[in-house]
């Protein structure tokens, strides 16, 4: 099974990063150490992301080259494959500009797939907000943007990057994880019932094409899948030894510790309890999950949490199986205040316990848009300690940051958590 063989290698990751230890005296504490070392850990990070998007890629030109139900299986565990090491990446957004800028490119969410592709009947014909809500690229050779004529006849990097967020509307998704992850499963139509996209693989297929377009179907998969590569390469290099997110992060100790602790908090509240958790929670939608075609949010929002404590205990356990370690935020915390730094470790641990029983029970055959689902007391109460714990963790990083009186800073909110009227206005 796809989720099977990505958990053995996720609790694999989680387990090594959840093992906190205890601060020796001859711990580097220098802050200068510490953003040295954070660097170090975003770059291997990226790499590792790169490496499995070229793993990806691979079985992407397989699935095209030999369309089969076992070429598109092997296509869908790459992409679950790859998910893993960008996930814990996204600790680096909110704290560092250059991360956030190049974000969109590779994570948006979410996104109206009918500028894509062929979509169900129900989807609808038309967006007051989107004029290109179906514009379908898959099937269509000319299109207008903005009144302006596309030439769409080859489908190329270029002109997917073109598209991406056309007419300033961030739901125009036509790059990134998640347009390759639509192209791979289809729309997941059960609402809040089980199972996932369900795509068959004669859609690439050109000799036994179904749902027309099996070429440019391809093209577009091909295209985004090269997008992603250079994109991640671009990422590696901002933050190799002499990158602009090394140099921007490190130049500064001081300000490189109020990244690092701005990423956590940021992420952890308003982005993952907020955005990607509570929302969902409260309207019990499943078009707020995050990899909404695959069924894969709960191993996504997994790795987000051992991201954030690789942050804090400077371990890493990289694709290979190698283990970083160094200088850290809870070195630095525990030579101040060893009573907070074992309280923030113990917070880490209660909401990644709380993510491993999520994926547990996802594992076991209930997908997070179930358990997200109006009536499901237990799943909501499973999500909802998620939940719980990311907040109650970033009231300890809001004291960190006090302790290390680095000043005040501004964590990212969300409407879902400080103000849930306004969601449903």
């Amino acid at each position: 099974m796809i989720r099977k063989t990505f958990f053995s290698a996720t609790f694999a990751l989680l387990a090594a990063s959840a093992a906190f230890p205890v601060a020796s005296a001859a711990a580097a504490t220098e802050p200068a150490a510490v953003v040295q070392h954070y660097a170090e850990m975003a770059h291997a990070k990226f790499e590792d992301s790169l490496m499995t998007a070229k793993a990806l890629d691979a079985a992407i030109d397989a699935l095209i080259a030999q369309p089969s139900e076992e070429t598109l299986k092997a296509a869908r565990e790459a992409w679950i494959a790859a998910r893993v090491p960008y996930q814990q990446s996204e600790v680096y957004r909110f704290g560092n500009p250059i991360v956030d800028e190049w974000e969109g490119k590779v994570n948006a969410w979410p996104l109206d797939e009918g500028l894509i592709d062929y979509v169900d009947a129900s989807y609808g014909t038309e967006s007051d907000s989107n004029a290109l809500y179906v514009a379908n690229v898959v099937a269509n050779p000319k299109l207008s943007v903005n009144g302006e004529e596309i030439d769409a006849s080859s489908i190329t990097p270029e002109l997917l990057r073109s598209l991406h967020e056309a007419g300033e509307i961030e739901a125009n998704v036509a790059t990134g994880y998640h347009a390759i992850e639509f192209l791979l499963w289809g729309q997941d139509l059960n609402g809040t019932d089980a199972g996932a996209g369900n795509r068959s693989h004669t859609d690439f297929d050109t000799a036994n094409c179904t749902n027309g377009n099996c070429d440019r179907r391809a093209a577009y998969l091909k295209a985004a899948s090269e997008l992603l590569i250079s994109d991640l390469e671009e990422m590696v290099a901002a933050w190799a030894p002499e990158g602009e997110a090394a140099k921007a992060v490190t130049a500064d100790p001081q300000a490189g510790i109020r990244a690092m602790l701005t990423g956590m908090g940021s992420l952890s509240y308003g982005e993952l309890a907020g955005e990607r958790m509570k929302l969902g929670l409260l309207l019990h939608d499943p078009e707020e999950e995050h990899d909404c075609f695959s069924d894969n949010t709960h191993a996504s929002h997994l790795n987000d949490a051992i991201g954030i404590a690789s942050a804090y205990t400077g371990e890493y356990t990289r694709a290979d199986g190698t283990k970083m370690t160094g200088p850290s935020l809870s070195d630095l915390v525990a030579a101040k205040d060893a009573a907070l730094d074992a309280e923030v470790k113990a917070k880490l641990d209660t909401t990644l316990a709380a993510m491993n029983a999520m994926a547990e029970r996802a594992e076991g055959g209930e997908a997070y848009d179930q358990m997200i689902g109006e009536g499901n007391a237990e799943g909501n109460a499973i999500v909802q300690a998620a939940i719980d714990g990311l907040i109650d963790q970033t009231r300890s990083i809001e004291r960190v940051i006090a302790s290390l009186d680095l000043g005040a800073i501004a964590l990212e909110g969300s409407d879902s958590l400080d103000n849930p009227d306004a969601v449903f206005q």
